[in-house]
């Protein structure tokens, strides 16, 4: 009998890491003392000022109502703000940034907003679960290039080169990296832009949702390279580095014609993300 389901979910791998978050809450409610190794998952609290934000917004009764698809204009301009001050992506402006719920939410609007069928996305290995999946779903075919244990495993500029078809629509790419904790240095990233810039019409996909995570220094954006802001959707959010994972506030900043495109994409699945939660990410 055929199933009455989509090819298309039925194609579609679980989350590995939801997957094994929900086995381990199956055993811990069992008694059995489980150590969770599967979320990327604070274990601490939501700090103290960013919870009384949330408690001052319901209590001014204000963000009850439908909240802008792409985010409250004061949440992006602190954005783009803090894009350009800690991030040095000196062109990130309101304009560039829509809010969504979650890092996930807007990597999957981005994928579905540049994607045609058969597009192919280089995917730097190891990776986080999502990203192949996500691609899939939006029609197109995941490249894997591959780190290695000698190069701390992260894939290189040259493997990226020798990845790339005339079908190459994006390369994506976490830095720090969800699961190894490597991160991409100043020249390795200036490498990688190096390649993209020689290619027309590839899009980079920095996935920075780790960025406060981060014990080898500061952080560096691929976007703030010379040429790389019109080139790059640089996805980061609330969730790591503030303990908000539960409150589901990703960000993008994009160009503004992808900005525009996730923003209607986002407004026809579901329109903007939570107000009160905004509100607290504002605190943040």
């Amino acid at each position: 009998m055929n199933s009455i389901l989509s090819d298309r979910i039925l194609n579609m791998e679980e989350s590995a890491t939801l997957a094994m978050a929900k086995k381990a809450r199956e055993l811990k409610s069992q008694g059995i003392d489980i150590i969770g190794l599967s979320l990327g998952e604070p274990d601490f609290k939501t700090p103290k000022h960013i919870q009384e934000a949330a408690k001052a917004a319901i209590d001014e009764g204000k963000y009850f109502s439908y909240p802008p698809v792409a985010g409250y204009q004061d949440l992006r301009e602190a954005i783009a703000k803090k894009l350009r001050e800690e991030n040095n992506i000196l062109q990130a402006k309101a304009e560039n940034i829509v809010v969504s719920t979650g890092a996930k939410h807007s990597i999957a609007n981005t994928f579905m907003c540049l994607l045609n069928e058969g597009d192919e996305v280089v995917i730097f290995s190891p990776y986080w679960v999502s990203y192949a999946e996500i691609i899939k779903l939006a029609g197109g075919i995941p490249v894997l290039i591959e780190g290695t244990l000698e190069n701390n495993f992260k894939a290189t500029a040259t493997q990226l080169e020798e990845a790339i078809t005339d079908k190459t629509k994006a390369v994506i790419f976490s830095s720090p990296c969800n699961p190894t904790g490597s991160v991409f240095s100043q020249e390795e990233l200036e490498a990688i832009a190096n390649v993209v810039k020689a290619h027309e019409g590839i899009m980079v996909i920095a996935d920075e949702i780790y960025e406060l995570i981060n014990f080898t220094g500061k952080n560096f954006s691929i976007a703030s390279l010379p040429g790389m802001f019109e080139r790059t959707i640089t996805v980061n959010g609330f969730s790591k580095g503030y303990a908000m994972t539960g409150w589901r506030v990703g960000y993008i900043c994009a160009p503004v014609e992808i900005a525009k495109a996730v923003e209607k994409i986002q407004g026809q699945f579901t329109s903007g993300g939570t107000g009160i939660a905004q509100r607290a990410a504002l605190a943040a």
